[in-house]
């Protein structure tokens, strides 16, 4: 088991054992906030698409200029041998991350010529298959490409989302259900959204505004092998309110069922109870 808080860091070619400074104070990614990270997840002895998580973090450095250093096969093997000083049973948060360092002639655009590059194994248990949330409306918005690095998994829109939800947590609620610059829905402050109505699954579909997660790209593949039909598509408040389940799917939890979206109250269903046991199905069955 990791000492300390249960942190290892990989830095500099090799792990440690605790949860390591590595960034210093004029790095760019510092003070300009260059920095992107990826989620994935470490329980019941399996991490499923870990291969996917590490991908994603180098093409969200690509988005952010920052030149990606470590390929995805290499990622994956660091992965696995930092997660062989855990116990088999624990439940572990994989962030590999990069960051900016030096900055070009104008100090803004980070240089090429070098990147931060570290990964962070940090203990943190599984939700309950019980566990619920509650939803409220928000008014902050998802930004759009053209005003913000969207297509990346990037430190520097997470701000907005903790405006997100500590504007819902001050509301009594859990998270927050969130508008895009038309005002449809697009996620939640943490996480992808669906909705079932009469049987049917609906989720947002992506319009670059979000990033369309890969725990959600699974479910949409275990549930259409199921012969379940989803509709990506243009969801309104209006919709979810009229549901008769509502879910959410992120790295964290994987399926979060919500049982509360402001006034409107929905049950634990059986379709969100099947969605969850489809992905640990098929999370056991891909190891």
């Amino acid at each position: 088991m990791a000492v300390g808080k249960n942190i290892r860091t990989f830095f500099n070619g090799t792990w440690h054992d605790e949860d390591l400074p590595v960034m210093k104070a004029a790095d760019h990614g510092s003070w300009l906030g260059t920095t992107v990270f990826d989620g994935a997840r470490y329980f019941e002895g399996i991490s499923p698409d870990l291969d996917a998580h590490c991908a994603r973090v180098n093409r969200s450095a690509e988005a952010l200029m920052v030149q990606p250093t470590v390929s995805t096969a290499v990622m994956v093997e660091i992965v696995k041998e930092g997660l062989k000083s855990f116990a088999k049973d624990s439940a572990v948060y994989i962030r590999p991350m990069y960051w900016g360092i030096h900055g070009d002639g104008t100090a803004i655009v980070p240089s090429q010529d070098e990147t931060g590059f570290a990964i962070c194994l940090e203990e943190i248990p599984m939700a309950p298959p019980q566990a619920t949330t509650s939803l409220t409306q928000t008014k902050f918005r998802r930004p759009i490409l053209e005003s913000a690095v969207v297509n990346a998994k990037a430190g520097c829109l997470y701000p907005n989302n903790a405006r997100m939800l500590a504007e819902a947590n001050s509301k009594g609620f859990a998270n927050a259900l969130v508008a895009d610059a038309m005002g449809n829905v697009a996620e939640t402050a943490t996480a992808n959204a669906f909705m079932v109505k009469d049987d049917e699954i609906f989720t947002p579909i992506p319009n670059g505004t979000f990033l369309a997660g890969i725990t959600r790209a699974r479910h949409i593949a275990n549930m259409r092998a199921e012969g379940m039909k989803v509709h990506e598509t243009v969801l309104t408040f209006d919709d979810f309110h009229d549901a008769d389940e509502v879910f959410l799917s992120g790295n964290m939890s994987k399926v979060s069922p919500v049982t509360t979206f402001d006034e409107t109250s929905y049950q634990f269903g059986p379709v969100t109870r099947r969605i969850r046991e489809m992905y640990w199905d098929w999370a056991h069955s891909s190891a």
